[in-house]
């Protein structure tokens, strides 16, 4: 390996472990998560940081993209499932090993790019293409909606149990709280499933619900 491949190696580890350490810290800290905190739990120096992300909201930003295209690859590899069943099973299980949830502290807080707005379209026409799919099949029970789907990823991919090991260092309990979440997302499967024991309370949420929170606050 030449000088400038694994320098460039050496970036991409760094990128990666910037990015899972911003997750993790996320978790814990929500939006007041501190740089230097992210560069210490990635291992890396305040400088290296800042040579890749010029300011913790493009950082951010960065981070979010990257979650929008494991997102949609996760949708687009469910919709690649010839059963429309396992194909949204999929999607699920896949999002929430991802844990969306960790990134809601940041929601309003950050500059929407339009690089994240269009992941953002594609990502959310993948997800509602599976919905479809799975209604049109009767396999998934008619009451369900795409927001639905995101809110119920949203709280299992964001798990206290496993922030809470992760933050006690607790690394020998940390597979065991996993399969807790494997087996609690395979309850909620079960729930979506049709056909419904009795029907969803209130009316379906909309779309505002999920975006609405990323909007800048009032001045």
């Amino acid at each position: 390996m030449t000088r400038e491949r694994a320098r460039r190696a050496d970036a991409e580890a760094n990128d990666r472990a910037l990015l899972q350490a911003a997750r993790e810290v996320l978790a814990i800290d929500g939006a007041h998560a501190s740089v230097a905190r992210i560069a210490e739990r990635a291992g890396v120096g305040i400088g290296s940081l800042y040579r890749r992300y010029r300011t913790k909201q493009e950082l951010f930003q960065h981070l979010c993209a990257t979650a929008l295209d494991q997102w949609l690859r996760a949708a687009e590899e469910g919709l690649a499932h010839e059963d429309p069943w396992e194909g949204l099973a999929h999607y699920v299980r896949s999002a929430v090993a991802m844990g969306p949830g960790s990134l809601a502290p940041i929601a309003g807080t950050i500059e929407i790019t339009p690089e994240m707005a269009d992941k953002n379209r594609r990502s959310d026409e993948a997800a509602a293409a599976l919905v479809e799919r799975a209604h049109a099949a009767g396999v998934l029970r008619p009451d369900v909606t795409v927001v639905d789907l995101h809110l119920l990823i949203e709280q299992l991919g964001r798990s206290p149990l496993l922030e809470q090991l992760g933050s006690q260092g607790r690394t020998d309990l940390l597979e065991a709280a996993r399969t807790a979440r494997d087996r609690i997302t395979r309850i909620a499967l079960d729930g979506l499933r049709a056909p419904a024991p009795a029907p969803l309370p209130g009316r379906p949420p909309g779309q505002e619900l999920l975006s609405a929170r990323w909007d800048p606050p009032p001045a």
